[in-house]
């Protein structure tokens, strides 16, 4: 039986959704048994929240298997970093008793994110004006541009300061280029940046060796993705998505891991869907139970404090998703969210006239006309936040975990039932 970590390989926890599932308390739990945990894409603009006890700790960049003194956390080369606010979060995290010590590493391949970058993703925005994607202003996307057009700096590249400094100036300067003259003193930066590479020189490793030396140790080893399938640069809702490979791909390529090492899939699906920023959203509920999915469910961004759109479960989203990642487990989180509802809707296909899409589309003008068909199921309106086994739950709360297996065929093992670390149901699956 296996009831969290694969004893046989990788584990991998991606989101299934727009992102914000809740996969920060799944990595927590599994966590509690990795040797290590990898982040693999994004940067700081993703937002995990783990509840220990009565202590509340807020990941963005950092790994959370920082929680598990016994674990090693690694920043890997598909993730962009920004040096100051990779110091900030950890100084916060030990402000609140985490001793990181020897447990935090950074990839020498993984690319910078300088304040330049988060200067331009402003400007990008206004550019765009009614078009705006609704970043989180991060920098994310234009560091990942300038690693794509061969013009961004790596970690490894601070350790030959004259050579970095040198680039870094030219960066700035073709930056000036194409957006216009804007406020920004690079010898200040600079003279910063100089600071910062010793100060992050112990944490710096060949990320490549390190994960792979550890895979062949037979390590237990988790990878924790960021954002989720729907905001994949290739598979999401282009162009309302972010600027890495959130799929299953992207474990690879941003950790530098065979495929054949990864023996576990799980992907986090929300018991309902929710989106940040920009762009469609078929289920989406501009109507009451939508503003008390929001209000009940807590709805506001880790990283940016803005409002989650709130609506139903879009099975065509989750079919999809599994479609790409192969998941081979499912945890559904916040089903305590839908407790005091007398009905519950599942989407379970989209409509445009009298034609029933065989998948989700890639054109948006496509999805904003879809139509979706809904199947509609009782309500429990029962406090399910103590329940700790499946049959413990009420036989409408399980009805609804099963028609969720049912269409996804992929089995449920965790179920969500609150946000401390111990509100969670385990269904053991065969290994």
């Amino acid at each position: 039986m296996s009831f969290g970590m694969s004893k046989k390989g990788v584990t991998v926890v991606l989101g299934a959704q727009w992102g914000d599932e809740g996969k920060g308390k799944l990595s927590d739990v599994l966590c509690q048994e990795a040797d290590v945990c990898a982040r693999c894409q994004g940067g700081n603009n993703a937002g995990h929240t783990i509840v220990v006890g009565e202590t509340k700790y807020d990941f963005h960049m950092l790994p959370s298997g920082l929680v598990n003194e016994n674990c090693t956390s690694i920043i890997g080369n598909g993730v962009v970093v920004h040096v100051p606010s990779f110091f900030a979060e950890l100084e916060n995290l030990q402000k609140k008793g985490l001793d990181c010590t020897g447990r935090l590493l950074v990839s020498d391949r993984a690319h910078l994110v300088f304040d330049v970058h988060q200067t331009i993703d402003g400007l990008k925005e206004l550019e765009l004006g009614r078009g705006s994607i609704g970043t989180t202003r991060k920098g994310i996307g234009p560091t990942y541009s300038s690693k794509a057009s061969r013009g961004g700096l790596r970690v490894h590249h601070l350790y030959n300061f004259e050579e970095f400094a040198d680039k870094y100036r030219t960066m700035v300067a073709n930056k000036k280029k194409r957006y216009g003259e804007f406020d920004y003193d690079v010898e200040t930066e600079l003279a910063r940046y100089k600071e910062l590479s010793m100060a992050l020189k112990p944490y710096v490793v060949d990320s490549v060796y390190f994960m792979n030396n550890a895979i062949r140790s037979n390590k237990k080893v988790l990878v924790e993705g960021a954002n989720a399938l729907m905001l994949d640069l290739d598979f999401g809702t282009y162009p309302y998505v972010t600027s890495s490979n959130t799929a299953i791909g992207g474990v690879c390529t941003g950790l530098g891991i065979p495929p054949q090492t990864i023996a576990k899939v799980i992907g986090v699906v929300k018991a309902y869907t929710t989106r940040v920023g920009g762009g469609p959203f078929p289920t989406e509920q501009l109507n009451e139970v939508g503003e008390y999915l929001q209000r009940v469910g807590f709805e506001v961004g880790v990283t940016t404090g803005r409002k989650r759109r709130c609506g139903w479960l879009d099975m065509v989203v989750v079919n999809y998703s599994t479609m790409i990642n192969g998941y081979t487990s499912l945890n559904i989180t916040k089903l305590d969210v839908l407790d005091q509802l007398d009905e519950i809707k599942i989407g379970v296909a989209y409509k445009v006239g009298d034609k029933v899409l065989e998948g989700f589309p890639a054109d948006l003008e496509v999805l904003e006309k879809v139509e979706v068909v809904y199947e509609t199921m009782p309500g429990w309106k029962t406090d399910i936040s103590k329940c700790r086994k499946f049959e413990e739950l009420p036989v409408n709360a399980q009805k609804y975990i099963r028609r969720i297996e049912e269409i996804c065929k992929v089995p449920v093992e965790w179920i969500g039932v609150g946000a401390g670390r111990d509100d969670m149901i385990v269904i053991p699956q065969q290994e």
